[in-house]
């Protein structure tokens, strides 16, 4: 993993950010979850899994999860994170690379978690070797579920909290647009602007899961069009009626090709043949 990424997510916490200031990504993304993944007792690969914020729900929903991540820190919180949920552990965690799943069998999973290899795989043969493991890995009909930073997501944040009157975050998503390569050029200043990372076209994620032999896949907004997070959105999202409201129009207009790439986020559903 290129340097920029480990020195981010060494001075970056990631325990929590999915409740926290990324409330609204989290919630929609265990909606898809819980209805694209198969029935517990499934046996799921969380590949890029950090410290198990998805892994470890699943777990005690029954799944059999198996979390993967690049990142020591992360892989050493994730242990802890299992071990102190004694009752639904995590049936395994290791340090491990998406292009290289060294150790997994072939056609032994029933889906495959990528939230965070292809956006921080940067070379498209890279993003495809990670998309051919996890067929791999995959039994046939098996589920891949793979997120994406949308390419216009560093324009949306720029305009909503004003980073764009810096002309350093400005020419960075200059260079995103045009190549879709984001590579922050203050990385300890400002870790807020994230790290180096790929940001897709919708249309492009698609191809590229479909070019890896999956199936039937769907491309589909995690936060929806939501610019910058919203603190009357988090709120709403703490209390159950208000949460299903605001989910429920997210998934209404999920299959809209006009509002996907506003997602700052981006799901990838498919088969595995």
């Amino acid at each position: 993993m290129e340097r920029d990424i480990l020195t981010h997510y060494a001075i970056t916490d990631e325990g929590d950010r999915l409740f926290t200031r990324a409330r609204l990504e989290g919630e929609r993304t265990r909606e898809l979850l819980r209805r694209f993944l198969p029935p517990p007792p499934a046996k799921v690969l969380d590949i890029g899994g950090a410290e198990g914020a998805y892994a470890l729900p699943l777990a005690r929903n029954g799944y059999r999860v198996h979390l993967i991540d690049p990142v020591a820190r992360h892989v050493e919180a994730a242990r802890a994170n299992s071990e102190a949920q004694a009752d639904a552990p995590l049936a395994g965690v290791a340090l491990g690379d998406a292009r290289e799943l060294a150790g997994i069998p072939d056609a032994g999973a029933d889906a495959v978690l990528l939230f965070g290899p292809l956006y921080h795989l940067v070379d498209a043969a890279d993003r495809a070797r990670a998309l051919a493991e996890a067929r791999r890995v995959l039994r046939p009909g098996g589920r891949l579920m793979a997120a994406a930073i949308s390419r216009f997501a560093s324009t949306m944040d720029g305009l909503a909290l004003g980073y764009l009157l810096d002309a350093r975050f400005a020419a960075m998503v200059d260079h995103t647009l045009d190549t879709g390569v984001h590579r922050n050029p203050d990385a300890a200043e400002r870790p807020e602007w994230f790290t180096l990372a790929y940001f897709h076209r919708p249309e492009e994620l698609a191809a590229e899961v479909a070019a890896a032999g999956f199936l039937d896949t769907r491309v589909l907004p995690v936060e929806g069009p939501v610019a910058a997070p919203d603190a009357e959105i988090d709120a709403a999202l703490a209390d159950p009626r208000q949460r299903a409201t605001v989910l429920r129009a997210i998934e209404r207009i999920e299959d809209e090709p006009a509002l996907l790439g506003a997602s700052p986020h981006l799901m990838a559903v498919a088969a595995a043949p």
